[in-house]
């Protein structure tokens, strides 16, 4: 007994030196020691480090605590920093219009808010590791991140063995070395990239047009940046479309014509294309088996070439005119559309060009209503074409270089969600070429500050989701073999969505639920905090390469918001110890197809409303949705759903229309309202129609509501559902409970729960013909009952085990 005794005082003895040097430490850092605020942080400081060193003891992980440690310790000395440069903080509210007329009341009032929440994240870091130490609650350990030995599976990361899902920052303090751990390790992620784009190339890491001189040689300097990342850690690459070099432009005066936002340049002119066909391929070559090139080579950043003229399109300059090189394309596409056949161009844009090579199209168009014509679908159609084409050619270039090369494309998800298509993007396509899924989906927990009144989802959601859910199931469903990178997710910021006290109930459903639809890879935006707590360069408006554009995504950012911060790392900490049931649940059989058109996306101004009004209605009943289109009845297993919906979609080519009866025809069900299909892609009314010989054709009426589309929906689908049931009552008619549940090899049950909703669900679990079984929250192992409250933005990961 004496000995034990003597044991923990030494022990007791060795904490106390411990924490009383680290909080030394820490405080020699810092200028503001007499500020009440810090007194409190450093004072739970020591607290919750004498907690961690209890839980050493019991061989309980502190990964968590010691990320909670690190944002305090970190965002002290930025809070300092802000208190001592007023004047640079002050300059970066005013860059945001929301915080503009008062930008000297935000500054002032700033770096206390980041000390109350550097106080609150130490408090719920105590709290929880009381209740760990109490045996109240048991976590899961940490399955940490091995940055230097990742693998790629083909529908997978893995670490150590096990299933991870990797996070980081794009950008990243952009001018700091990527072998600095105060701004690569497990508290912010350490993907190393080549993303680094400063505006002036001689500054890139991104591979640029700038690379290649006039006589097709590299330009060393700029390769160096490239050639000297180093191959310690798994990273990416990354094609920076915007600008080209001089050279090009005196060879070639139309070089910039048709240029869009983030593509500098016409993608039909040919020494364009000899330019950048060559940069690939060598630098392909040339980082062939890279670590930085495990998670792919990007291919463009946010690409697209809106060709409405608006003021955004006019501020910008994108697609002004377009060159003659994209204007003969286009009139050889028109020749091949219409079989050569001019008279019927000619009927159906009710013009008299007397051949294919007269023809003209004044781009952009000037008056929004030539949506629906088919002078208009025919160009929509074809810019998307000629995208597809060019990252067509870019890839293969690439994979001259690097036959091996792994590729995506950031996609503006909105481009898919929204109900426009004159900017060139086709997703499907995109997706499937290809070798993984790439986007920058973003979601908010407000309204864009651009709103001048309540949006949509407020009526019924704690958060927007709609851009995240309904792209990342068309894209899962378009390519459900590949890794997804979200290489720039605006969850948490973005050009249109700031809230300066985003809670960290969102930071975490949203991420959960994100990761649930199949993203693998999120680098959130943006980090712009150098180690000594000052914005990076590029902010502050002191270095030739600043950017002003960038300096106003600081304010309000999560690089202000320490609990927002330590949530985003927590989460993907809980997503990696349950990767493996995350895998689990996200490996499902979608029954339910909705049927997804182009055509009509192309010929109606709100069809994406309509498809996402009945993708809501199904989303919350406990099954993966999916999509189905032309392309993936013909090219995938079509036993992998139960029923196709088609919903409001009039306009559909014969190809699309012949697909649906191929899948009738092998005999599938399918579900159609009694005004899609009617149409061909320029609004003539179709001669064949469906008809069922072997399959199962159900026609609507033309009263059915969308609640009983749902319920002869879930009629079809019956069988390859759970036995788990979940009844939700949120006091309102309209669900918000999305929830996913697979049964495992054991017999009992993984349920995933999120409250989407803005209310209190009242959750009744159930499972078919059993009465009685356990649920245990997973994340806590606490046992629960059946039946419970859930509070908005509420995420569960529950086991249900038949007793």
């Amino acid at each position: 007994m004496f000995t034990k005794r003597i044991y923990f005082l030494i022990i007791g003895l060795v904490i106390v030196g411990l924490t009383s040097c680290s909080s030394s430490s820490t405080e020699k850092e810092l200028t503001s020691t007499d500020n009440p605020l810090v007194k409190v942080a450093l004072t739970k400081t020591k607290m919750l480090k004498a907690q961690m060193e209890k839980a050493r003891l019991k061989n309980i992980d502190v990964t968590r605590e010691e990320t909670v440690l690190w944002f305090a310790k970190e965002f002290l000395k930025y809070a300092d920093w802000d208190e001592n440069n007023q004047d640079a903080v002050t300059y970066l509210f005013g860059e945001y219009h929301i915080y503009k007329k008062d930008k000297e009341k935000y500054a002032a009032e700033i770096p206390d808010f980041e000390r109350k929440m550097v106080v609150q994240i130490l408090d719920d870091g105590i709290k929880e590791l009381t209740k760990v130490l109490e045996n109240k609650i048991k976590r899961r350990p940490v399955n940490k991140v091995d940055w230097q030995n990742i693998e790629v599976g083909d529908n997978v990361l893995l670490s150590n063995g096990k299933p991870i899902f990797l996070y980081d920052y794009f950008s990243k303090t952009v001018g700091q070395p990527l072998t600095n751990t105060a701004i690569y390790n497990d508290h912010l992620g350490a993907i190393y990239h080549g993303g680094e784009k400063l505006y002036k190339p001689e500054h890139d890491r991104a591979i640029n047009s700038f690379l290649l001189k006039e006589d097709r040689t590299l330009d060393e300097t700029q390769l160096k940046r490239v050639t000297d990342i180093s191959d310690k850690n798994v990273g990416f690459l990354i094609y920076w479309n915007q600008g080209i070099p001089e050279w090009v432009a005196k060879q070639e005066p139309e070089a910039r014509m048709g240029r869009s936002t983030f593509t500098g340049f016409d993608i039909d002119n040919p020494l364009v294309r000899e330019l950048w066909g060559t940069i690939a391929s060598k630098t392909g070559a040339i980082t062939k088996g890279k670590k930085v090139t495990q998670l792919g080579y990007i291919l463009a950043n946010e690409p697209h070439w809106h060709s409405i003229s608006s003021g955004w399109t006019k501020r910008t300059g994108e697609m002004q005119n377009i060159s003659s090189y994209t204007l003969n394309k286009f009139r050889n596409w028109l020749n091949a559309k219409y079989d050569g056949d001019l008279n019927a161009l000619n009927k159906n844009w009710s013009t008299k060009f007397t051949s294919f090579d007269t023809i003209e199209i004044k781009i952009p168009f000037t008056n929004k209503n030539v949506v629906g014509t088919p002078i208009y679908y025919d160009w929509a159609r074809y810019n998307m074409d000629r995208a597809i084409d060019w990252y067509s050619y870019l890839q293969g270039e690439l994979r001259k270089g690097n036959p091996e090369a792994d590729t995506h494309i950031k996609q503006s998800t909105h481009h898919f969600t929204g109900n426009g298509r004159a900017h060139g993007i086709d997703l499907e396509t995109l997706t499937e070429l290809t070798s993984m899924i790439g986007d920058d989906a973003k979601a908010g927990e407000t309204r864009s500050t651009r709103s001048k009144k309540p949006e949509e989802w407020e009526e019924h959601y704690a958060y927007s989701w709609g851009e995240l859910g309904m792209s990342y199931d068309f894209m899962e469903s378009v390519s459900p073999e590949k890794i997804h990178v979200n290489s720039e997710s605006h969850f948490l910021s973005s050009v249109s969505f700031r809230k300066l006290d985003t809670s960290v109930e969102y930071v975490e459903s949203i991420h959960w639920l994100a990761t649930l639809l199949g993203m693998d890879v999120n680098l959130t935006w943006f980090w712009a905090r150098d180690p000594d707590g000052s914005p990076e360069g590029r902010l502050e408006g002191k270095l030739e390469f600043s950017d002003k554009a960038l300096a106003g995504s600081f304010a309000g950012s999560i690089n202000q918001q320490p609990q927002i911060a330590n949530a985003y790392t927590q989460v993907m900490y809980d997503l990696n110890a349950f990767s493996e049931e995350i895998i689990e649940l996200r490996k499902q059989r979608r029954p339910l197809r909705l049927f997804y058109s182009e055509t009509s996306a192309i010929n109606k101004k709100n069809h994406m409303t309509e498809q996402f009004s009945m993708y809501e209605k199904v989303f919350f009943d406990g099954f993966p949705v999916g999509f189905a289109t032309e392309k993936i009845i013909e090219k995938q297993d079509n036993s992998l759903w139960d029923v196709i919906l088609v919903y409001k979609t009039e306009f559909v080519t014969i190809a699309e229309l012949d697909a649906l009866q191929s899948y009738l025809d092998n005999g599938g069900t399918v579900i159609v309202d009694n005004v899609s299909l009617s149409k061909n892609e320029y609004g003539q009314p179709h001669t064949k129609h469906l008809s069922a010989i072997k399959g199962k054709l159900i026609r609507l009426k033309t009263d059915e509501t969308r609640d009983e589309i749902r319920k002869l929906v879930l009629k079809e689908t019956e069988k390859s559902r759970s036995a788990v049931t979940l009844v939700e009552d949120n006091g309102t008619d309209h669900q918000g409970v999305h929830w996913r549940v697979v049964q495992q090899k054991n017999g009992k049950y993984l349920i995933s729960i999120l409250n989407i909703g803005k209310d209190t669900a009242n959750i009744t679990l159930g499972i078919k013909n059993i009465s009685n079984f356990n649920v245990t929250n997973l994340l806590t192992q606490e046992a629960m009952n059946a039946k419970f409250k859930m509070a908005p933005k509420g995420v569960l990961l529950l086991e249900l085990e038949p007793r």
